[in-house]
């Protein structure tokens, strides 16, 4: 009898614990970045009777939202000339638009807007496929934080939650003709941002988040601009932020002062490579892509043992350029570019399936997300699919939104929320 009280004890101390903490979606693909949410199963049916809220969001932007609590926040682009289009096609990136930055939050259960922050004025200009708003913000429960960039400076911008500006930082030009599309990452009392660009002119910066100061600064070699957000790696007793890059591989930095711990090249270096997804972290490896479109791409699982990258295995085959890589229980998922799907084991890389995926209407340049029992994802015409995180190859549906998309979902307690090119979807 007193075991059994002691357990229920246990259980409903868990339970008071599990049910007063705040739901969220902290960064880019949420925890981590792994890309999977908690809360329960999302609905598979994207149907009028299954929408909690559709709302415009002013602007353009391809950067996913995040979510703490009952708050969504989310980043847009407006331009601010009147009568300015922004060029789209071809032509899109090939003149410096001027834009105005638009911090958002919503209500996350009613899509009402809860109060929206105009910042900077600035032109931006970068690839068709680009946006002056791809990034996707951080949060956590004293802050969320904006970044965006243009040739001019990197912004960086801590507001509260009820919008409030705490500070904002210029962290100095970004050289790359690609634009600007980085995420930040808050851990541990830092903001944390790859900035990897072009012609050696890059860094990796951490910001303290109380006050915006740089807290350490890594110089690095970069030839590319890279989009890659971090992860936290946990190795042999001690958190590790690892970047991938395509001249430096896989790096591992000491969060306490910015000291590269082990850095090992892994990618082709013979032609032109970039590092857009990121990279994610899964029993005991970081699993990381680069590549360039009809250039060689590469997935690499690493490990760190004795303090010094090992790698575990690889992948040379329709291995996704922009969408990154998630893991489900024991198998990893591959969906590249053009639809293929691949499913492997996680402790070997051994393949299980290759399958191109039915429905696909252009590119793939989110990333997938999944509840644990299924994955989702979008492609570029508004489709939103959904394939079983299965070893079996098993398609479940696929939804026409009907707007461009090019960004990535997020999964909080069973609703999952879109943003396509001028709308923000939530669905339970």
């Amino acid at each position: 009898m007193y075991r059994f009280l002691s357990l229920l004890f246990i259980l409903c101390v868990l339970s008071v614990g599990t049910l007063s903490a705040e739901p969220s979606w902290p960064r880019f693909r949420g925890p981590n970045g792994s890309g999977l949410g908690s809360g329960g199963a999302v609905t598979t049916a994207f149907q009028k009777e299954n929408s909690l809220w559709k709302v415009e969001v002013p602007g353009i932007g391809h950067g996913s939202p995040v979510i703490f609590g009952d708050r969504l926040f989310v980043l847009s682009a407006v331009a601010a000339e009147v009568g300015e289009t922004p060029a789209k096609g071809k032509k899109a990136g090939k003149k410096a638009v001027p834009y105005q930055w638009l911090a958002l939050c919503l209500d996350r259960e009613t899509g009402e807007t809860l109060w929206s922050k105009n910042f900077d004025q600035g032109k931006f200009k970068g690839h068709r496929f680009n946006s002056p708003a791809t990034s996707t913000p951080a949060v956590d429960a004293e802050r969320v934080v904006f970044a965006w960039g243009t040739a001019e400076k990197l912004t960086v911008v801590s507001m509260s939650h009820d919008g409030e500006v705490q500070w904002e930082s210029d962290l100095g030009p970004v050289v790359g003709g690609h634009g600007f599309g980085g995420s930040p990452m808050l851990h541990d009392g830092l903001v944390v941002i790859n900035n990897d660009q072009e012609k050696q002119n890059g860094n990796l910066f951490a910001l303290h988040a109380e006050s915006g100061e740089v807290a350490w600064e890594v110089e690095r070699r970069s030839e590319r601009i890279s989009y890659s957000v971090p992860c936290v790696y946990e190795a042999e007793g001690r958190d590790l932020f690892v970047f991938t890059n395509w001249q430096h591989g896989f790096t591992a930095i000491d969060p306490a002062d910015g000291s590269v711990v082990d850095e090992k090249s892994v990618f082709y270096l013979e032609t032109n490579e970039r590092a857009i997804s990121s990279p994610v972290v899964t029993q005991g490896m970081v699993i990381g892509t680069c590549g360039f479109t009809a250039n060689p791409k590469h997935c690499v699982a690493m490990a760190m043992k004795d303090g010094k990258w090992e790698e575990i295995w690889r992948i040379e085959r329709s291995v996704p350029h922009i969408p990154s890589v998630i893991a489900v229980g024991d198998y990893c998922y591959l969906i590249d570019d053009s639809g293929i799907a691949t499913c492997v084991e996680i402790t070997t890389g051994k393949q299980i399936w290759m399958k191109r995926l039915p429905g696909i209407e252009g590119p793939v340049m989110g990333s997938p997300v999944s509840d644990g029992v299924n994955i989702f994802f979008a492609d570029e015409s508004g489709n939103l699919h959904v394939l079983a995180a299965s070893p079996e190859f098993t398609p479940v549906s696929s939804t026409r939104l009907g707007e461009l998309c090019r960004s990535t979902p997020a999964i909080v307690d069973g609703t999952i929320y879109v943003r396509t090119e001028k709308t923000l979807h939530a669905f339970r």
